[in-house]
Order: structure tokens, then sequence, then C-alpha cells
């Protein structure tokens, strides 16, 4: 009774205008499984336009239209890539149509996001369910019954309205994507690959547009896997002895193992990874654990599922094996690694020709019955290539699990702070981030690389041997930005340059050439999550481009004050092995990049990028949820005030991850404040890129960039600030810093 209280008492106080209760009652008997007929549906009338709730207004009229700006990939647009239009009959299925709340309903989630966050509110951890949300905060049923219908009018079969009621999955071919959002379906081919993609923004009729925010794709560049396998590269100083980095010793250098001793091990708890692809082999995951001891924690386990929505019209398909199964067994191995006995769950659906199958699995779960506790997503795009309506899509999808209780953690990226120019050499499109991370409601998680081997100190915190299962680190050791670039300042200062940029900058010497890259561990502030890019620009932020507001917690350590959402929120060890660390994983799929899970683990394959950090912060989250024994839902807002207990916006001198082994015993986080995620770039017009219509061909944050020499990003074009630089506190580089999961977990309200 309790909770149907404080329910009703939410749509009376939150949602701020008269009649809400009686809309969700006549919403109740309006909400049928006959929602989706023919019968049902047809065009507003201007009578039931006046119902209380109702958004969409006004009759349907297919010739007066609004375009959906933001939502036409860079790629499309150049010419040179347009290799004619598709065939009419091509199909492009399970589309997404994501719903728009009214602002009165927004805000009224938000604040209740806040409550059920806040401990002194009485709805603290009163989490909703699907069906609540939907009745609660969804677009009402009669609007749903006019988009629905326009969409059949139009030739397209509806394949589900989910549980939350904020999105439709709908399928259909080119020519009927043409005649109802007036936009045309090409072949391209970028980079030698072969896409499909709409070459103009989508258009909708006017009197939808209260209700509608986008279609979430009409293409199908998918979301990066963010890892990279260890690269052999060609430049070297003197001899490095490469100590790779298993299980055994995480649990040494972040403290994992007194909450193993002491029975804090996940059991119970369950955490989802979210895929696009099955893993090649479940026996590579029943090696990684018995090779490193973690067999003994029997309660740990491994399960693929192909998550399905309540319709008949099943919008998840397996995916079998593809390219990125090697991103589904290094996500399931290191979550399990830090949960050892957490039931590990791969959720995971093929992508279609409109839709990245990892949100259509996301998707699914949030609107399941039971939704998880903790998904981690290692995948990655930047919020300008992402566009507005696919950005709107997983903030939605994330705010809806925070509202569930369900924590949400995401990589932050590999690509340094330039994500725009992801596997590229070279920036040149300017500061950007990943738009699958920069929600407010996710946990950001960014990557860091081991000093020791820049202080020369290896020998203090790696054994010369290794233990039955392989540990070798014989404590915490200091950390740096994760960066493989010939911008980042330390790579430079340690071959004995004095400047990365100039024409005796390291980047343009001969050896900096052979580190011209962007990987590295991203960060940086929201820049284009709503809006456009402009056609005339280079620049991945630019046009009518922002970003998200910067959420209230972030705002306690010292975070910039630009206004903005900023990641990553924390980090944790990803590097690729320039330094000479890297991760091992166990996959065998030779085909796919890996080798036999045979004999020693040096022989197998290892790899880095924040593909790591995200799943094993997800497992540092199910221990604090086994030992609380509940689900806690957006982890930020208490990491952040520990931070600011810890050491507010100067640092705590005691916890400066430079320390190594002398850290502070009763450290939550190692201050990381040494090194940057800075990356060598140059002028669009210098690489000889040309797109139709460019205008503006000078350097975009990048400084001393010019027709011969290299530059490195930075926030000025005239100065040298480096995008950026490690600092006391938070910064770009590393967000909050790295954590000693013993202490978080104890310290956890």
């Amino acid at each position: 009774m309790l909770r149907l209280l404080v329910i009703l008492n939410r749509n009376v106080c939150a949602s701020f205008r008269l009649g809400c209760i009686m809309r969700k009652i006549a919403e109740s008997f309006l909400l049928l499984p006959a929602l989706l007929a023919a019968s049902l549906v047809g065009v507003v009338s201007t009578a039931q336009a006046q119902a209380p709730g109702r958004q969409i207004t006004g009759v349907i009229d297919d010739s007066n239209r609004i375009t959906l700006a933001g939502n036409t990939r860079p790629e499309a647009r150049a010419k040179r890539n347009d290799r004619g239009a598709v065939p009419d009959t091509l199909a492009m299925a399970h589309m997404q149509l994501l719903l728009r709340r009214s602002p009165a309903e927004e805000h009224a989630l938000e604040q209740l996001i806040d409550q059920l966050h806040d401990r002194n509110s009485p709805n603290y951890h009163h989490w909703l369910t699907p069906d609540e949300i939907g009745r609660e905060f969804g677009v009402g049923t009669a609007d749903i019954q006019t988009i629905t219908g326009w969409l059949m009018r139009h030739g397209f079969t509806v394949n589900a309205v989910y549980t939350n009621q904020m999105a439709i999955d709908f399928s259909g071919t080119a020519a009927q994507v043409g005649e109802a959002f007036k936009t045309s379906i090409h072949y391209l081919s970028v980079k030698g690959v072969k896409h499909i993609a709409n070459v103009s923004d989508p258009q909708i009729p006017s009197a939808l547009a209260p209700a509608v925010t986008g279609i979430v794709s009409l293409h199908d560049f998918r979301p990066n896997r963010q890892y990279r396998p260890r690269p052999k590269y060609t430049f070297k100083q003197g001899t490095f002895a490469y100590q790779a980095v298993v299980p055994a010793d995480l649990a040494k250098i972040y403290n994992l193992s007194p909450l193993f001793t002491s029975g804090i091990t996940g059991k119970g708890e369950t955490i989802v990874v979210v895929e696009d692809s099955d893993v090649y082999s479940t026996a590579d995951w029943t090696t990684f654990r018995s090779t490193f001891g973690l067999s003994s924690y029997t309660s740990g386990s491994l399960t693929t599922v192909h998550p399905n929505t309540a319709s008949s019209h099943n919008n998840c398909v397996d995916p079998r094996v593809n390219g990125d199964d090697g991103e589904a067994i290094l996500d399931a191995e290191w979550s399990s690694a830090t949960a050892p006995n957490a039931a590990i769950e791969i959720a995971t659906c093929a992508d279609t020709n409109t839709t990245f199958g990892g949100l259509i699995a996301l998707q699914n779960i949030l609107n399941a019955p039971n939704p998880p506790p903790i998904v981690s997503i290692s995948y990655g795009e930047c919020e300008a290539y992402n566009g507005a309506a696919a950005n709107a899509a997983f903030n939605a999808a994330y705010q809806q699990a925070v509202a569930e209780g369900v924590s949400v953690f995401v990589s932050a990226g590999d690509d340094n702070a330039a994500s725009c120019d992801s596997g590229q050499w070279v920036s040149f499109q300017g500061i950007s981030v990943n738009g699958l991370a920069s929600t407010p409601y996710n946990v950001a998680v960014g990557g860091t690389d081991f000093g020791d081997s820049y202080a020369k100190s290896n020998s203090t915190y790696w054994s010369s041997t290794n233990t039955s299962t392989y540990g070798s680190a014989l404590s915490y050791i200091p950390e740096i930005p994760w960066n493989d670039s010939c911008a980042s300042t330390l790579i430079a200062k340690f071959l004995g340059a004095t400047t990365t940029y100039g024409s005796s900058g390291f980047c343009n010497t001969g050896a900096g050439e052979q580190l011209w890259d962007v990987d590295g561990g991203s960060g940086g502030p929201s820049g284009c999550a709503f809006g456009a890019t402009s056609q005339q620009s280079a620049a991945a932020v630019s046009g009518t481009c922002s970003g998200y507001p910067k959420p209230s917690w972030q705002k306690l350590v010292g975070n910039p004050s630009d206004g903005k959402r900023d990641i990553p929120d924390v980090s944790l060890f990803a590097a690729d092995g320039l330094w000479g660390h890297y991760y091992v994983i166990c996959y065998s799929d030779e085909w796919g990049g890996g080798a036999p899970c045979t004999g020693a683990p040096s022989n197998w394959a290892g790899a880095g990028g924040t593909s790591f950090s995200s799943p094993i912060m997800a497992g540092i989250q199910a221990l604090v949820d086994q030992r609380l024994n509940a689900r806690q839902g957006n982890p930020n807002p208490v990491l952040y005030a520990l931070a600011a207990t810890e050491y507010g916006v100067s640092g705590n001198t005691s916890c400066n991850s430079t320390l190594g082994k002398t850290v502070a015993s009763t450290c939550v986080f190692y201050d990381i404040t040494l090194g940057d995620n800075d990356v060598n770039c140059a002028s669009f017009q210098d690489l000889g890129l040309s797109l139709p219509g460019l205008t503006y061909t000078g350097p975009i944050n990048c400084y001393a960039a010019s027709s011969n020499e290299m530059g490195v990003l930075s926030t000025s074009n005239t100065a040298y600030a480096p995008a950026y630089a490690a600092t006391k506190g938070w910064d770009f580089a590393t967000g909050i810093g790295t954590i000693n999961a013993y202490n978080l977990v104890k310290a956890w309200p």
C-alpha cells in the first residue's frame, strides 16, 4: 500500500498539471493488446485532440512537415562515397521510432530520478518497473495510436510498442522510408566497405513533432568496439619486459582480494554485458577461469540470451559469431574476474540494416518484467556521428535503466579526446566524445596505463616469478592516462624531447611518426548530443551542436565550469602494451585475431581498451550490490560524493597515484596527476581531404600544425593548451581517478 501511495503522490506533485491521475486511469483501460490493430488507429479528430494529456493536437497533414536535423551520417554527405539509390524493395528491418514525452513529464521524471537516489527522500530506492514507467511517464496511448496508424498507412509493419511507451519497433522497405520520411536510402562505399544510409535528414508531419523525437537510425554504420588488440610496435627504446595483467594482478592492484576473502565475490548478483555477437566458444570463458584460479567460485556462471520483446514480431535474432566476438568474450571474462561468483549474462541481438543489435538487446532487457541490476556496454560512437536521434535513444534507455535501479557502465572510448577520429592515425575534427558514454545516466569508465615503466621502477611493482595463477603484481602501481600517441608528454619526455609540437617536437621526428595515432583513454566535454554539425566544417562540434548539461553531482569535485556533462567519471587500467602492460584474454578465434588458449597465458591473445575497464567496474558494482543486498541505480551521485569527501577540488596528497605502493591505505580513489590524453592532429586541408561544399580548412583544436608539421590537440589553436592534462582532483584524462575496490565497497553508504 505504501508503494501505491508514493506513486499517487508522485503523479499529483510531480506531473505539474491537473488531471494527470484521470489521464492515467483512462489510459489503463486503453492499453490493450489490440493497440496495434489497424481498426483502432486513424486520423485524430478535433474532439479527441482536446483530451487531457494529448500532445498531438492537429490533423496529420503529410504536406506540412518538419525536418529531424542531425540524423545524416557525415559519410553520406560526401558525394565521393555515393554509389546510388538502393532498390525500392530493400528491406529496412526493425527501425525504432523514438517518442517524446511532454516537457512537464520529462521534468517530473528527472525530479523523480533525483529522489530515487536521495537518501533523504521518501522515494529513495523505490525503483519503478517498466510498466510503471510506461503508465506514468510514457507517451499517451491515444498519441501512440495516432503514430502507429500513420506508420501503417504508409505501409510499415508495426512490430512492437515498448512497455515504456517511448519507442516503436517497425519495419518496411526503402521505398516506404522514402515516401514516409522524404529521404532516400543509398549505397555508400567508405574506406572500401559497402554501407547503406539515408542521404538527407528525415522529415515527419509537423503535427507528430510534439510526440516524436526521431528515427534512431536509417543506416548500417555501427558503434565501434572499444578494445585494441595488442599491437606490435615498430618503435622501441631499449628492451621492455612485458608484465601482462591477469585476474590475480587486478585483485592485487585494485585491492579486490580482501573482499573475496570476506565472502564478497558477487554471489547472487547478475551482470549483463550488451553485445551484437555471440562468443566464439563458451569454453574460452571456462578455460580463462580455470587457468586463473576463478573456477573455485562455483556460483559463477555464463549464459547467453537473445532477449525478445512481448510482441510476436521477434526483433532479436541470434547474431551468431561475427567480428565482435572478441568483444563479447573479453567482457564476459573480465567482469567475471572482478566478481567471480556473479552470474554473467551476455545479452546479444543481431544488427539489422538500420539498428545496432546492442541497442535492441538493451531496450528489450530494460522493458522486460525483471530488468538486471547491472549492465556494461563496451561500444562507442562519437556524438556527432551517432546522430541526434541515436544519442537521444541511448539517453532515454539509460534514463529508464536508472529509474529501474539498473547501474549502467559504458566504455568512455579508446580515442583520447578525439572520438570522431576513431580508427584514424591523426585527429582533424577536433575535440569530441563517445555519445554512448556521455549521458547523465551512465558511469563513463576511462582508461589508464601503469607508470612504472616511465619511472623505471618495474622491479618495485612486479615479481620476477609468477604465482600458480600467474599473478606477479606486488602492490598498487602508479598510474598515468593511457595514451599511445606521440602527443603524450610522458612519451616525449621519456625519449628526450622537450616538446611534442613544432618542427623539433617529438611528433615531427622519425620516432614520433611511428606513434601517429589516436589510441588512448577518452575524455572531454559533451559537445554534440543535440543538434547537427555544419556541413561546411570538418569540426565534429559545429553548427547547431550542443552537449548534455552538467549534472548536479558532477559539480562536487572541481569539475570545469563549462556547463557540460564531462567524461570520464572514473578510470581503470586499459592499456594495450606500449609501456609494457596489457590484458590477457582467452579468445580462441584465430580468424578474428585470437590465439589458441594453450600453454602459458603469455602465448594467449592480449589487448587493451576501455572495453576492459567498463565490465571490470561493473564487477566492482556487483560487489557493492552484494554487500548492501540491493541494486543502486546510477552510481555517480555516490561516487562523486565520496570523491568530494576524499579530495574535493584540490586533490589529496596522500591519495596521489604517483605514490604507488606508499599511497594511503584509506584512499577510495587514486588521484592521477601525471600525463595526458592528448593526440597528434593536423588541419583538414593539410591531410589532402575534401568534402563537397567544405569551406573551413584550418586547424580545429590543433596547435602548431602547418602544411608540413604535425600539431597536437589543444583547446586553443594559438597556444599550447593540451587536450587534456591529468591534474589534481577531477580531470578529462581520468575523471575522479581509479579505485581501491575494498575501500569503495566499505565506504558505500
